[in-house]
């Protein structure tokens, strides 16, 4: 039996005994993956939230996580490019956190593995926070309040492996679902407008979008080249082939999900594209050819009936989003 199904059936059996509900929205599996050395508690969950919202894990005190990752925003930036201390802008957009849990692995090429690696790579990226992981846990042992929640959460002083372990806690707590898709999806049959029910018809069929865009994070977590980054015959950003060396990766980024995507705008990994009818009008148009686009991206020939209610469907995939439980 599927682990994943042997965990939720046992989430199921703890439930029915002490008679709690886990706070997942709808749409989502109900098992949420974790480490089996960072188990998720609703103490390590605060502490994670309290760093994550601390600019004191930033080079000149100027900089959270949150201020990347803003909440109103689905947990992006609204900017075409990240931008750290001292106004130092980066090569791509801030990808959203939402359900990240399910991921399998992180940032746009995907060269980390695990969000306990990843939370700490933009503390110490020169673009973004620019902070040594010693400085960082100094600074927050200087704070009474740091010494004893990680002495109260992990029994241990303040040191690096922790302050991954929490932060990365937290992050898995981040989640949305119980869109209008998911309740239509769950059998609400008028959850759904007539334009968003033809853009689902749409989504599934000629449009083709659920190649990548698939399950319950509606992303594939695969790395695909649409032609985004190929401008004037060459690459402006080589994407997953920085990782992989494979020629046939340059160009590939990895799938965003399309979860609160109308308030994760602009678009793609390098922010170029404004606005969701942009992003539709660009993939209607097949892409951007160069020698390694991915063959499942194809002229589409929308017409504008079809644009919109395309649109009017990826709108419904916004729903409730849920921090910290």
């Amino acid at each position: 039996m599927d682990r994943r199904l042997i965990a939720a059936l046992l989430c199921l059996a703890l439930i029915s005994v002490v008679g709690a509900e886990p706070k997942r929205p709808l749409g989502l599996d109900l098992y949420r993956p974790s480490p089996r050395d960072n188990p998720v508690t609703l103490e390590k969950v605060k502490l994670g939230r309290l760093l994550f919202r601390d600019r004191l894990l930033s080079r000149d005190g100027s900089l959270s996580c949150s201020d990347c990752h803003r909440r109103k925003q689905a947990f992006t930036d609204g900017r075409a490019k990240a931008v750290g201390v001292y106004g130092r802008e980066g090569p791509r957009s801030v990808p959203t956190l939402v359900n990240r849990a399910w991921g399998q692995s992180f940032f746009w090429d995907g060269r980390i593995r695990t969000l306990e690696e990843q939370v700490v790579q933009p503390i110490l990226a020169k673009l973004e926070m620019d902070l040594t992981l010693e400085e960082a846990v100094e600074r927050l042992r200087g704070k009474h309040r740091y010494r004893k929640d990680f002495q109260s959460v992990f029994d241990r002083a303040v040191n690096a492996e922790d302050l991954a372990k929490a932060l990365a806690t937290y992050v898995r707590t981040i989640q949305s679902g119980d869109s209008p898709y998911d309740r239509y999806v769950l059998g609400e049959n008028d959850a759904l407008s007539e334009s968003a029910l033809e853009g689902l018809k749409l989504f599934r069929g000629k449009a083709n979008c659920t190649v990548c865009h698939a399950g319950p994070t509606l992303s594939d977590e695969e790395f695909h080249n649409t032609g985004v980054a190929w401008r004037d015959g060459k690459f402006l950003d080589d994407g997953r082939y920085a990782v992989t060396k494979d020629e046939r990766d340059r160009g590939k980024f990895k799938t965003p999900t399309l979860r609160e995507i109308a308030r994760t705008g602009p678009y793609m990994h390098d922010g170029s594209i404004s606005t969701l009818k942009e992003v539709i009008d660009f993939y209607s148009d097949g892409g951007r050819e160069n020698p390694n686009r991915d063959p499942e991206v194809r002229l589409l020939k929308l017409n504008g009936d079809e644009k919109a209610a395309l649109s009017a469907f990826l709108r419904s995939l916004s729903g409730e989003l849920s921090d910290g439980g």
